[in-house]
This record gives C-alpha cells, structure tokens and sequence, in this order.
C-alpha cells in the first residue's frame, strides 16, 4: 500500500496511543486522517483553514550573568558592567575575531545601541569603544565552544532528548484533519544585526522578543496557548485567512517575523503547486505577452516604452522586479524597476557583438549581479533614450515602479507578477536543458551530473552565487587521494586480470578470468562515479543550486525525469526536499510536461 495515501482508520483491536497522538490531545476525533493533502476537496477563496491549534512559541532563554572571573576592561582597567549592558557586550565579544566587527559602520552601530543599555555611571566611563577590551570575555566563549566539542556521549544525548521534548510538546500543531509540523517555532535570541553586504544597520542590537510583543494566531474553537507566567500575549487572533500561527515586530527594520509552518504541510504544498500551475497558465500565453511588449518599445507614450524594456529584461534575463524601499531602510540593493543610470552601460559594439549592455549591480542579499547582453537594437536605442540628461544616481525607469508593472502584468494574465515569469524561465529552463543534456546511455552517476549541469544553467540565469565554502580545497584533497587511490587499485585489477588470462591458457580455466573482469568493471565503475563526482564539486562550488530548486523549479520535472531514466528520487532531494515535494512524487508521471 502507498504510504502516501494510507489513513489512519479506528478499529477495536489498534491500540490507542498512536491515534490519541494524532488527535494532538485536542479531543477531536479525526476517523479518517487523509495524509495526501492534494486528495483533498480545496477549500473556499481566500480561507486558509477551519481549525488551527498550537502551543505557541519557545522564548529564547534568559540571559545568565558571566562568572566573576570573567573579565572585561576599559582603558586598561577592570570594570564591572550592569546585568543588561554585560550582555549586550557579550553579543560583541562572540564577534571578536569576526570580519563585521572590524567594520566601521558595526562598531558604530553596536556602540550607539550598547550606550543606550548602560546605567548613568557606564556611559559617563565607556566613551569610546577603542578603549573598550573584551578579549578575556571572547577567550570564555571560545573555552565554551570548545567544551561543547568535547561533550560526553550522555551529555549530548541529554541535550539531545531535550531537543527532541520541545519539539513534540510546541513544534507541532493542529491545522483541520492534520498534525502538522511548524518551521519555526523557536524565537530568535538577542543578539547583533548583521545583514548582507556593506548593510548600513549592521551592529545594531536585536532586543530579546517578550511575550508582549506576540501576536497569536488560532481558531476560536481551540485552546489559546497560555502566555508565561507573569506575562501576556500582546494579541490573540482568530484569522483563518493568513497562514501564520505566531507574529511579531522587530526592531531593527521594523519588519513583520513569523512562525509558519513547516514547508511539508498541506498550507506550504498548495501554495507552491498553486506557483507552479499560475508558471505553467504564463506558458500558454508567453508568445502573446512578448510581442506586446516589443510593440510597446515604438510606444508614443515614454511609461509605456519603460514599462515595456524592464519587462524585456524581467523576461530575458530573470531579473528581480526590485521592491520599492524607504531611504536608508536596507542596503542599496536594486531589481531592475529600481536600476539607477549608474547600474548600467551601453556599448554600440563589444567583443565582436552589437548593441551590449553592461549590468553592475547588488541585487538581493546584496549579491552583485554583473552580466554584458546583447540587446535588440530598439531595446538599446530607448536605454540611449532614458539615460539622456540624466546623472549617474538618477533612475533608469523613472517612470515605473514595481506597483505599475505588476498592475499591468494582471491586466496581461490573472495571477501574474513579475516573479512568476522568473519561476516559468527558470523551469522551462530546467526542462529544455534536461532534454538536451541527458544521454540514455549514461550510467546514473552521469546522468546525475547532467541534473546538475541543467539545474546549474537555471542558478546562473538567477544569479544563484555563493562563496566557495571554507571546506573546499581540503574536501576536493580528499575526493582527489581517493581518486588515485582507485586509480592504483584499477592498474592492479587490471594486472591481476591479464596474469589471469595467460594462467587460462595454459590451464583452461575461464572461470577466474571472468571473476577479474568483472572486479576491473566494478573498480572502473567506481572511478568514473568518484571522478564525476569531482568534476560536479568543482562546477557547482560558487553557484547555489539548492536556491532555485527549492523555490523555482516545478518539483514535477525532476520527479518526471527521475522516472523516466530509473534514477532514485533521493539522488536529486534529500528527505527534507522529499517531504516538501510529496504532492509532486506521487502525481508526476514520467511524460509530465511544463
């Protein structure tokens, strides 16, 4: 029977316990637990589910003083700080040996914000952080770090069993006829911001989140979640048109968190077969989409004309739309409605090519985003047109924002915003690539490599980068000693084999020859899958293929192109990726098409 679809039926002779776990303690009595989400009637615009009960969210512990022989200095001398401004030094002396901590702009921050932690005495003494020494408090950090490295086998396993007793008692909730699990439940614990790049908040202090500032999110027939004692929930909520169980504020960029649900659940799994088929509507009328825009390049109207570029580069080059932000809010990180004249150059010839442009920008995460294009020359001639009389600093598309193209992109599509055209290029990609890519008679090693060489061309088209990880050089040092290791256990096969055939004709024994052949093929099988493996590691070592195959890719092609060619769905997702994806495994069939 498939798993997938089993439910979980009362029946006389069952024991109890496991259906009461299932019921989550909530006195309901669910008598069929459909697992398979996607087999289940679709409820009403808008509503997200009928019934929501969870045990709220785990606070991050409180803050425990350091020992008395734990030191920190100031100008050279030993200064004993208050209980909030110690720990707001102990965010920083965690730091110490880090990049960001040498950074201007941290240290400015950080300073700004522990002052305002500090009784009257601390700030007339502490007035400049260079006089300020946390090196005996870094030195007990890193003697932690370490001790935990060294922890006993029933030490760990105690820590491990408390893990595991938060995670059943509040990483679980009740969503309708489903114990689902949650993503998150956890808050985050005091500490520094750090964000992306050269982000001009990095260092400011993360306030400890209270109880106060949650909001809970259930249905009214369920059990609310007690507060901790002494405390109160800021808000308790009965929306079942949101799929949050638990928000909050932050203080740093003022920005809504949430507690969701795990990306297995029937909420995370609808919306994201909802992305994929609103990807696959845009497939039918793409052709449409883009003669329209190119007609809209001779357009009389200049919106028209820059609404109708930026789409181009939107559609060609799977750029971000670029949300419109608040000066001084995040890191200068632009899409392409927000590219200011300075992000880009025009090149009427270059490299053997007419028409380039050259794009230089940070993008999301502050991830630079550089590329030289060859445009259509009325694609150029309007850049030529927007640029003219303006400064480097000025926009680009200085009559377009992300609200007016995605308002157009409705009027084009239902559904449509200018990230579903990002999901249906990064797709079709995937697909095309896949089917030009994959040799029948490749073994599965290599047939994985082509996965990875296709889902690679969708990394780049997104601008997928990453920096190497620190691992690297040493873990491709392993990978190539077990290579020439094989290497030598292969020529020594290979001897063995020949001393074999020539034993063979003088004894006629076939019998221990084709024992040997058939340890050189195995040996030989094992070289090619270790050298393939090589070759994978060192193409993918700056580009994230995990990013777009989470987020981009229609789970449905792998899973097609998995059964199409016999590979084991576990070689292209891991469990985590497996569970997201159950709706596509069990409904892909190995013809599907995007």
């Amino acid at each position: 029977a498939d798993i997938r679809k089993v439910s979980f039926l009362i029946n006389t002779t069952a024991p109890a316990e496991p259906f009461l776990e299932c019921c989550y303690g909530t006195g309901s009595c669910f008598c069929s637990l459909v697992v398979s989400w996607w087999e289940e009637e679709r409820y009403p615009e808008g509503i997200k589910w009928k019934f929501l009960e969870h045990k709220g969210p785990v606070f991050a512990p409180p803050y425990e003083p350091l020992p008395e022989n734990v030191k920190f200095y100031y100008d050279g001398k030993v200064m004993k700080l208050s209980t909030k401004a110690e720990e707001v030094a102990t965010f920083f002396a965690k730091m110490l040996d880090h990049e960001y901590t040498t950074k201007e702009i941290f240290r400015k921050n950080f300073f700004k914000d522990w002052r305002k932690e500090m009784t009257s005495e601390e700030k007339s003494t502490i007035t400049s952080l260079s006089k300020c020494d946390f090196t005996h408090m870094s030195q007990y950090f890193k003697a932690q770090t370490e001790a935990r490295k060294q922890m006993s086998k029933e030490e760990k396993q105690k820590i491990k069993e408390e893990n595991e007793r938060l995670l059943k008692e509040y990483g679980y909730c009740v969503m309708d006829n489903h114990k689902e699990r949650i993503a998150n439940f956890k808050i985050e614990p005091p500490g520094l911001f750090r964000g992306r790049g050269n982000h001009p908040k990095m260092g400011m202090l993360k306030r400890r989140i209270m109880p106060e500032d949650i909001i809970i999110n259930c249905s009214k027939d369920s059990k609310v979640p007690p507060p901790p004692p002494g405390h109160k929930w800021k808000e308790v909520r009965h929306d079942n048109k949101v799929t949050w169980l638990v928000s909050w504020t932050e203080n740093i960029q003022g920005s809504i968190k949430y507690i969701m649900l795990n990306p297995s659940s029937r909420i995370k799994g609808e919306k994201d077969w909802q992305k994929y088929e609103t990807a696959r509507r845009l497939k039918k009328c793409v052709d449409k989409i883009r003669n329209q825009y190119r007609e809209d390049w001779k357009s009389k109207e200049m919106k028209v004309r820059q609404r109708a570029v930026a789409l181009y580069f939107i559609d060609k080059l799977a750029l971000r739309a670029g949300n419109e932000k608040e000066e001084g809010e995040t890191a200068d990180t632009v899409g392409c409605c927000s590219l200011r004249v300075e992000h880009i150059k025009l090149h009427p010839e270059l490299d053997g090519q007419e028409y380039v442009v050259e794009f230089d920008f940070l993008g999301k995460d502050s991830i630079r985003y550089y590329n030289k294009v060859p445009v259509e020359k009325r694609v150029f001639k309007n850049l030529q047109l927007f640029m003219e009389n303006k400064q480097p600093e000025d926009d680009l598309f200085d009559r377009l924002n992300t609200s007016i193209l995605n308002k157009h992109l409705q009027d084009l599509m239902e559904g449509l915003t200018a990230k579903v055209f990002r999901t249906y290029n990064a797709s079709i990609t995937l697909q095309q690539q896949l089917k030009e890519l994959t040799n029948p008679d490749d073994n599965i090693p290599a047939k994985i490599l082509s996965y990875n060489r296709a889902n690679r061309a969708v990394a780049i088209l997104c601008n997928h980068q990453r920096a190497p990880p620190k691992t690297f050089e040493k873990s491709m040092m392993n990978l190539q000693s077990k290579i020439d290791a094989k290497k030598e256990q292969l020529a020594d096969a290979r001897r063995e084999l020949k001393s074999a055939k020539a034993d063979a004709k003088v004894r006629r024994d076939e019998k221990a020859v084709e024992s040997k052949k058939k340890a050189v093929q195995r040996i030989e099988e094992q070289l090619m899958k270790l050298e393939v493996q090589a070759t994978d590691r060192e193409e993918n070592k700056q580009i994230a293929l995990s990013t777009s195959k989470l987020n981009y890719l229609d789970p449905r092609i792998s899973v097609a192109w998995c059964k199409k060619w016999g590979i084991p769905i576990e070689k292209i997702y891991n469990k985590t990726q497996r569970e997201k994806f159950a709706w596509a495994i069990d409904m892909a069939e190995e013809d599907y098409e995007f």
